[in-house]
């Protein structure tokens, strides 16, 4: 039988939770003004406020990750240009070709190690200064990885990476949607970790639960031309103070509890890596997320996530034989345990099958 909503438990994304109390109750009484004119205090407030704890000139309010991640390589890069990444970052994946579209470039990647790139392998892959060939124009990395399972850049490889394209004069973007699960495993400031980026994002809208909402930071000058590409894209709100006054919370009090998540995960990926049919690669497991693979002569990830949704457990699959689950502050420890066991129930009928 079909599980009620209040009994299933979602691990398909840590965007999938609710605003707390103390958000709902700072939207309905947030101060709101017209953003297009610059004239919303709340946002103000919020984009101040986290510039300053990444110690960085200026940011944008934007509405996703995505938007901030492609207004960035907008900025940074002209048309023709290729963009040095990882083979399955979230800019090639899951942006819809905006790179492609919007700002007229191309992909380069580079399959990490577990997600992770080094500077001996970017230098391979950037482009010579001959005029018949396209140009690097930017070096994108991602912190946390998301389809790597959640790893973690160590600083000292992403600030090589930085020191080493700054000689060329190459650019460096974050796509730090999850910078806040880095800095918890890490045990580091954001402002140490993504301080020799050219530009960065964040999203409030993961783990840190805001119900919308991502920042852009940058120079003030660069920030200002995000804000102006912002608007092309379909971005200008207007009293959305509603909505920043939930970011303002989940930038302030949330990333305190981010280390809650890790441990939950690192729960559940121990209990389903010891279940026959399943397996995860334990080193990626450093954050909130959990990847597992499905032995294709059991069954797809895709059937897989089928039978774990009649017990009431949600998954995601991210290709024909790996499931992704991510830990966040809706779903406890209790809640957890109860995962494997679902988990552990399919994988015994499946023995007997």
């Amino acid at each position: 039988m079909p599980k009620s909503a209040e009994s299933v438990i979602d691990l398909r994304s840590d965007t999938v939770t609710k605003p707390t109390a103390e958000m709902r109750r700072a939207m309905a009484e947030a101060e709101v003004g017209d953003d297009v004119y610059g004239e919303d205090p709340t946002i103000n407030q919020l984009e101040q406020r986290a510039a300053e704890v990444f110690g960085r000139e200026a940011a944008i309010f934007v509405p996703s990750g995505t938007m901030a991640n492609q207004i960035a390589i907008k900025l940074h890069t002209a048309p023709g240009e290729e963009i040095i990444c990882e083979e399955r970052a979230h800019i090639v994946d899951y942006e819809m070709a905006m790179l492609g579209w919007f700002s007229g470039c191309i992909p380069r990647t580079i399959a990490g190690d577990r997600g992770i790139l080094t500077w001996a392998a970017i230098q391979q892959r950037i482009r010579p200064d001959i005029y018949y060939v396209s140009r690097t124009g930017l070096i994108a990395l991602e912190n946390t990885h998301n389809m790597a399972g959640g790893t973690v850049y160590p600083p000292e490889v992403a600030n090589d990476i930085c020191d080493r394209a700054h000689e060329l004069g190459l650019p460096v973007h974050l796509d730090g949607a999850r910078i806040f699960n880095a800095a918890t495993a890490l045990g580091k400031p954001v402002r140490e970790l993504t301080a020799k980026f050219d530009s960065l994002m964040f999203c409030l809208s993961k783990g840190l639960g805001a119900p919308v909402g991502s920042l852009l930071l940058g120079t003030k000058d660069f920030i200002a031309r995000a804000r102006a590409t912002r608007k092309a894209l379909g971005g200008g709100m207007r009293q959305a103070g509603i909505l920043a006054a939930a970011g303002l919370i989940a930038l302030e009090k949330m990333p305190a509890r981010l280390a809650e998540d890790h441990a939950n995960a690192r729960v559940l990926a121990e209990g389903i890596a010891k279940l026959p049919g399943l397996s995860i690669d334990m080193k990626t497991v450093q954050t909130n997320i959990v990847v597992m693979e499905v032995d294709p002569k059991r069954m797809t990830a895709a059937e897989f996530s089928r039978r774990l949704k009649e017990k009431g457990l949600l998954a995601g699959p991210i290709s024909a034989q790996r499931l992704r689950m991510l830990t966040h502050m809706d779903v406890d420890r209790a809640a957890c345990e109860r995962a494997v066991e679902i988990v552990a129930g399919i994988c015994r009928t499946l023995g007997q099958a």
